[in-house]
Formats: C-alpha cells, sequence, structure tokens
C-alpha cells in the first residue's frame, strides 16, 4: 500500500482562526469559572473526574516496517509511561452522566527535537472515547463549547438526562445503521473504562507520514469485560472502582496502533469529525503499553496526576506534530485552561519529566 507523505501545506488554516481560538479559550475559561463556584476547586476544563492513574512500561517492537517505524517509534526499545484514565466532562458529575471518556499518556525518556515550549524529554499522547471529534474543526469547537458552556450551570438532573436520551438515540441507531459521534460523546455506553479503546480523533504527523493513534485493550482479561455494564443508581462512582478494583488483581493491557493517511479525499486532514475509512488505511500496531497491578488511586497519586500534573499535545516531538484545524485549537486551548487552573488553586504545574518523580 502506498501512503502519502507529510509536508507543511497539508494544513490549510482559515484565516480568522487565532480569533476562533481565542474564542475557545475564552468560553472554556467561563465554564471553568462556574464550575470552580459550585465546587470550590478548579478543575479541567475536560476530564476532570479520573478513574485510575497508573504507571507502566511502553515497549516498541524490532521489526516494524519503515512506515511505522517513525518518530519516537523509530528504535525498538522499553519506555516507561505514565497513564491517566477520566471520563469527560469539566465537572464532577456522578457516573448517570456516563460521557466521552479519556485516556491521556505521557512518555518518559524520549530523546529528539521538540515542539516549542516543551522542554521535557517526554511524548503525550491525548486520546478519547470515538474515532472521531464531533465538532469536526475550530469553528465546530467554538460553536459546540458555547452550547455546552451554557449548559454547565443546569443541575446534574438535567444532564443525567441528556446523557440517557443520547445514549438511548444510539442504542437505536445500532440497530437500523450506524452510531453518532456526537450521541455518543454526550451519552456512552455504561462500558468498563479499562474494556473502551481510546483515539487522538485528529491527525498528527508519523515522521514522514501523517495518522492517527489509537490504543485498544489487548489482554484475555479486558477482553472478559466486554459486557460488563455499571449500574449507576448503586454506584455515583463506579467506573472508579471497577478501574481500581480491576488494577487490583490484573495487568492492564493496550496496543498502541496507527492508521496511516493514504487518500486525501477521504480522509482530511482539517476535519476531525471524519473518520478515515478501514478500507483506506487499517490501524497497525507499533507499541505495547503495560501497566501492572498496581495501587491505581492512591490519594498521594491521585493529587499529583489531578492537580499537579499535565498532559496535553504540545508535549510532543516534532515528529509527532499535532495536525489540523482542531488539534492547532488544542495547542493553545490547553496551555491557557492549565494556566488558569493551576493558577486559581495555587498550585505549581509541572511538565513532568520524570517517573520518579510520580508518587507511589
Amino acid at each position: 500500500m502506498t501512503y502519502l507523505h507529510y509536508s507543511p501545506d497539508i494544513e490549510q488554516p482559515d484565516e480568522d482562526e487565532q480569533a476562533t481560538i481565542d474564542g475557545i479559550i475564552q468560553g472554556m475559561t467561563q465554564q471553568s469559572e462556574t464550575v470552580e463556584k459550585r465546587e470550590h476547586h478548579a478543575v479541567r476544563a475536560s476530564h476532570a473526574k479520573s478513574t485510575a492513574c497508573a504507571i507502566g512500561t511502553l515497549t516498541i517492537p524490532d521489526d516494524l516496517p519503515p512506515e511505522l517505524a517513525q518518530g519516537l517509534f523509530a528504535r525498538s526499545g522499553s519506555y516507561d509511561v505514565a497513564v491517566r484514565f477520566a471520563q469527560g466532562p469539566g465537572e464532577t458529575l456522578g457516573d448517570r452522566v456516563s460521557t466521552h471518556r479519556g485516556m491521556s499518556i505521557k512518555v518518559f525518556g524520549v530523546e529528539g527535537e521538540k515542539l516549542p515550549g516543551h522542554d521535557a524529554d517526554t511524548q503525550d499522547f491525548v486520546l478519547a472515547t470515538g474515532p472521531t471529534f464531533p465538532s469536526g474543526t475550530a469553528k465546530g469547537f467554538l460553536r459546540d463549547g458555547t452550547v455546552i458552556g451554557k449548559a454547565t450551570g443546569l443541575p446534574e438532573t438535567a444532564k443525567s438526562a441528556v446523557s440517557s436520551l443520547a445514549r438511548n438515540l444510539n442504542k437505536v441507531l445500532g440497530t437500523a445503521a450506524s452510531p453518532s459521534a456526537l450521541a455518543d460523546f454526550f451519552g456512552h455506553p455504561f462500558s468498563h473504562p479499562l474494556g473502551d479503546s481510546y483515539f487522538s480523533q485528529a491527525p498528527l504527523r508519523w515522521g514522514d507520514y501523517v495518522a492517527k493513534v489509537a490504543a485498544f485493550p489487548a489482554s484475555t482479561y479486558q477482553d472478559g469485560l466486554r459486557n460488563w455494564q455499571l449500574d449507576p443508581h448503586q454506584d455515583e462512582d463506579g467506573f472508579r472502582h471497577a478501574a481500581v478494583a480491576f488494577f487490583d488483581e490484573h495487568d492492564v493491557v493496550f496496543e498502541l496502533r496507527v492508521q496511516l493517511w493514504a487518500n486525501a479525499k477521504t480522509q482530511p486532514i482539517e476535519d476531525a469529525s471524519v473518520e478515515w475509512p478501514a478500507q483506506d488505511s487499517q490501524y497497525r500496531t507499533v507499541a505495547t503499553i503495560r501497566l501492572p497491578r498496581q495501587q491505581a488511586y492512591s490519594p498521594e497519586r491521585v493529587r499529583y496526576f489531578d492537580e499537579v500534573m499535565t498532559f496535553r499535545p504540545a508535549h510532543s516531538l516534532a515528529a509527532h506534530r499535532p495536525l489540523g484545524s482542531v488539534m492547532r485549537a488544542r495547542l493553545q486551548v490547553y496551555q491557557a485552561l492549565s494556566t488558569f487552573r493551576h493558577r486559581e488553586n495555587g498550585v505549581v504545574e509541572a511538565n513532568t519529566a520524570r517517573i520518579e518523580d510520580i508518587p507511589a
């Protein structure tokens, strides 16, 4: 198969894109201020409620073909990693509000040219459930973020009702056609967080190529989670309790896979709402992430992961630069919102450079 090569001109920013990004930052900051007044604490503007905070290793095999052996993955070897699993909303809600989820990965000991402003030897991959980002572009991000921001002040019962409606809609669509990415964003199934797959949703540079990145569960024990369902009426923090209990008894394994860019017409760079067709290129494994059995929610570790540590697309090698409208927005939005959160809480943010800095 022939894959398309990266070049700087594959990105086509709108002339007014910076104004759009400024609007996203303003709107999400206001949303964070609303949540802070209610919770008396500033939390992440998305993926605020963590479910597990784990450390482990990422292992790259020695037989990757040239098109996959790019950037961080150009050489075989093992790297320390930290992984934070979390629920989607930028506020602390009960698990009846089951929306999209996040899996943020920080790889340590990564040498090479970094993006401007990133001075640690790390590489972050910020993933979420669903292969696409429904808003599609920065302008869509601003539009949808405005709606979410206006809903932030609503009572939790209203958010639970929206989540339930979206989840039930996708059940119906799943029997007749394809599920809706937007409905899944607001109403993800009550599935086990460690049994889900997670996606970059938007593309990034893959050395000489371009790719989307994803993490897929890859152990027999995680296969056994496929039919697991939370009863949120029994436990409003059930996703966390289930994930922590799983880590108490089992290793957690994910395969990190990439889908290389092969068709400029069907696999757009600028619109993250379009799923890249599998017939053009399929996800292929480039590494294995193994998170051994551990105490994945100790108070000291959770405080460090949730309050101090930062995960963002800008923590990247130049060889894995995020691409497209949504990613260009994220490069600025994550920084601005992290600065707000840490300032409000009186905490010094850390671009953690060593896994030894993470509490047990």
